[in-house]
């Protein structure tokens, strides 16, 4: 049989921006409020204040507080309310009685209705009792675009349940800096996997109709406006240094796709890029994102930023002067969680002639469209009685399904997985017993920390293990220990004795090794090599004798060098939620079989962090002579590595037309057989590497990719579709161009060349 494929490549070939289609309706019914309201109200409408300033916390609970709903709603016409009280997640009833208040009083005090944003960042992470999903890191281990999009969707039909119309999600930054503390939000280091995948999650948030979005759906905040993951420090919120050629032919790449299926808002980085805040760029946040791709949504800060212009990055003399600079460059909401006072010095900028009023009105009208494109104005509420399927086993499975997808297989030495049945068990190391270590961040906290508190009723790896080999086959001794609801590098006094006595009574070792849970600043490190305490922990009990099978669950990958010769298997659980132990149990055993693939490189040194698309010039043999200079690329695990319990084969990879020029597609098939035992999944990759080039050409580049499920035996034809443009690149002089000369193109282990017969250069930014 045949199966057709067509991926989105970084880059789309259109040769004029695409838009989302103008409503008229919409667009009347925005210019006919603008011409109504005051500069007060305009203004009320550019900003978003934290929940936290509109209430008290009254016996452990949080009570909105009428004066404060008024001063901020009746008296500066705020327009937008952001975060959980705490911030700690809420049941979805209580979402309904916050938000359907704060909507009552800003229908009846100003007539337009509020817009509520939540970091529901891998399923209703803020919400008490709805469906966690695994983090983004490990969708994308996935490489299963469609998964993402049912992800999304029912995380949208549960924060519609929660009453909440928004979310800052998804990410697609590119995790491209194991150091970086947010590696596990993006979907991996590639930009298309982050397109692809950001591209499926939008239309799970939102749907297909960007204009109406339904009350199931939300919108979305595409983020960080962009560059924000590659840091020269590897810390997060620090300077990055990117050429405009990565910029624009990486970086601004899922941004793109995000916003051509439909994204709504989008988010700004924090940082800066070359010397210049992002919020302060208004090339990037203006020319490149608005004027050349013509969208007409919303952009909004990240908290606080603006405060940064002058606090930190020093390129404003003050509060005022730092509003000015963002405004004019494009920013169009404020995300200003404590401070009422911008919207007094924003009209003082706009009175001054410091900000023209035509920078104002198209601000709100982006405002105004968003609001009305969610049916806010015809439905300010939704209620929980209207989503029966809020937290159901239906979206339960699909998550379970997810965090099975997502879970790397990367070691199976002599076949030691799947364990076979009676072996006795033991579970050990720090992240065995706890559900914070599986979901990481953005888990009914911003850090994660609590939610052990929160989600007993999932099981741990140790539970899920004893659940599915029986309690007397599985005995937990963790030898090192996190310290409960601390910081993420906090661990108790180790037992590792206890640990090593408990093994010599086991069949099998089962390692649970990696981080606690953490989110941004908080999660920075200065040493990227797995904490003293586990590495010594997982040492002696190798000197036991017993098999070791190493759980790796972690949001960035540490360095384990000394560790993986110790093991017979390794599982990379990532971040998967709170199903992620029973996914795990359900691999062991053989009643799942893995189908992941590495989102990222694995580094196997400290020193030599890199990802699978260097330039074929940093990776050199031995100079001759007197220099011994030695840059061999040497990793742990590459981009794309992911072992399975059956074989997959490659054969009979085929082009369309080997000799192309611009305007052609190019359609590559390839055989792919399960020569093994069991049905499995298998992720097909395409990729391309451009053998000369005028810039010294990536080792190679991931064009688009299916996945393929085959059973015992069975043979699928999969065609991958691209067009030719997307092998072109951007040159020196910051423009796209295709260049005549030979690629070689690789399935699994198949290569073929092909000849592009002469150069194309495109005069237009995008294409």
């Amino acid at each position: 049989m045949s199966l057709t494929i067509l991926t989105a490549a970084c880059s789309k070939q259109a040769a004029t921006p695409t838009a989302i289609p103008s409503d008229p309706r919409i667009e009347e019914r925005v210019d006919s409020l603008l011409t109504q309201m005051t500069l007060d109200e305009k203004i009320g409408q550019m900003t978003e204040l934290a929940i936290d300033v509109l209430g008290n916390m009254v016996d452990g609970e949080f009570r909105l507080d009428d004066a404060k709903l008024h001063k901020a709603i009746g008296e500066y016409k705020v327009g937008s309310v952001l975060n959980a009280p705490g911030p700690v997640a809420q049941s979805a009833q209580c979402w309904n009685d916050i938000i359907g208040r704060i909507q009552e009083v800003s229908m009846k005090e100003i007539g337009i209705p509020c817009i509520y944003g939540l970091d529901q960042n891998h399923g209703t992470t803020y919400t008490l009792g709805g469906t966690f999903f695994p983090q983004n890191i490990n969708m994308g281990a996935s490489f299963n675009p469609e998964l993402v999009g049912e992800a999304t969707r029912i995380t949208a039909y549960e924060t519609r349940a929660s009453n909440c119309p928004w979310t800052y999600s998804p990410t697609v930054d590119m995790a491209r800096d194991p150091r970086w503390p947010r590696v596990w939000e993006n979907y991996g280091e590639d930009c298309l996997l982050n397109a692809v995948m950001g591209s499926a999650a939008v239309r799970g948030f939102q749907g297909y109709d960007p204009n109406h979005v339904g009350a199931d759906r939300i919108a979305t905040s595409v983020k960080h406006y962009m560059g924000y993951s590659q840091p020269r420090t590897g810390k997060d919120r620090t300077p990055a240094y990117i050429s405009t050629a990565e910029l624009r032919e990486k970086c601004f790449a899922p941004f793109k796709a995000c916003v051509e299926a439909g994204a709504l808002t989008i988010m700004v980085n924090s940082s800066s890029i070359n010397g210049l805040p992002v919020h302060a760029n208004r090339e990037l946040l203006t020319q490149w994102l608005k004027e050349e791709l013509g969208w007409d949504g919303m952009l909004v800060t990240d908290w606080a930023d603006i405060n940064n212009l002058y606090t930190r990055e020093h390129i404003a003399t003050d509060k005022k002067d730092a509003i000015r600079i963002a405004i004019n460059a494009g920013i169009d909401m404020a995300m200003e969680p404590y401070d009422l006072h911008f919207c007094t010095l924003l009209k003082e900028l706009v009175q001054e002639g410091k900000v023209p009023m035509s920078r104002i009105d198209d601000a709100v009208r982006r405002v105004l469209r968003l609001k009305s494109r969610l049916g806010l104005f015809e439905r300010p509420n939704t209620l929980l009685a209207d989503y029966p399927l809020f937290g159901s086993k239906e979206h339960a499975a699909v998550a379970l399904r997810a965090a099975e997808e997502s879970e790397v297989l990367l070691k199976n030495k002599n076949n030691i997985l799947p364990l076979s049945k009676g072996k006795k068990l033991l579970v050990t190391g720090p992240n065995a017993n706890a559900m914070r270590c599986l979901n990481g961040g953005w888990s009914y906290t911003w850090q994660g920390h609590l939610a052990d508190r929160f989600a007993s009723q999932y099981n741990t790896i140790y539970e899920a293990l004893q659940q599915k080999f029986g309690t007397e086959n599985v005995r937990l001794e963790q030898g090192v220990t996190y310290v409960p609801e601390g910081g993420y590098a906090e661990e108790n006094e180790p037992e590792i004795d206890k640990a090593v006595a408990a093994a010599r009574q086991a069949d099998v070792i089962i390692a649970c090794i990696g981080e606690n849970s953490y989110c941004e600043t908080p999660g920075n490190l200065s040493d990227l090599t797995l904490s003293t305490n586990q590495r010594n922990l997982v040492k002696a009990l190798a000197d036991t004798g017993k098999p070791i099978v190493l759980v790796l669950n972690e949001g960035r990958p540490r360095i384990i060098n000394d560790l993986e010769p110790l093991a017979d298997g390794i599982i990379d659980i990532l971040l998967p939620g709170n199903y992620g132990g029973d996914a795990l149990a359900n691999i062991l055993a053989g009643d799942a079989n893995p189908s992941a693939k590495m989102p990222y490189t694995y580094p196997r040194h400290p020193a030599e962090l890199i990802t699978y698309d260097y330039r074929v010039s940093e990776e050199m043999d031995k100079m001759e002579g007197a220099y011994d200079y030695d840059a061999v690329v040497s990793v742990q695990w590459p981009f794309g590595y992911g072992l399975s319990y059956t074989r997959f084969d490659y054969s009979n990879f085929q082009v369309s037309t080997p000799s192309f020029d611009a305007t052609d597609e190019l359609r590559f098939s390839v055989d792919v057989t399960n020569s093994g035992p069991r049905a499995g999944k298998e992720v097909v990759m395409l990729f391309s590497s451009d053998l000369v080039a005028s810039l010294t050409p990536e080792n190679r580049r991931l064009r688009a990719f299916s996945k393929v499920e085959l059973q015992p035996g069975e043979t699928k034809n999969v065609t991958l579709t691209i067009p030719a443009s997307d092998l072109a690149f951007v040159g020196a002089d910051g423009k796209w161009v295709l260049e005549q000369g030979d690629f070689r193109m690789q399935s699994g282990n198949q290569t073929l060349n092909i000849t592009c017969r002469q150069t194309h250069r495109w005069e237009t930014p995008n294409r």
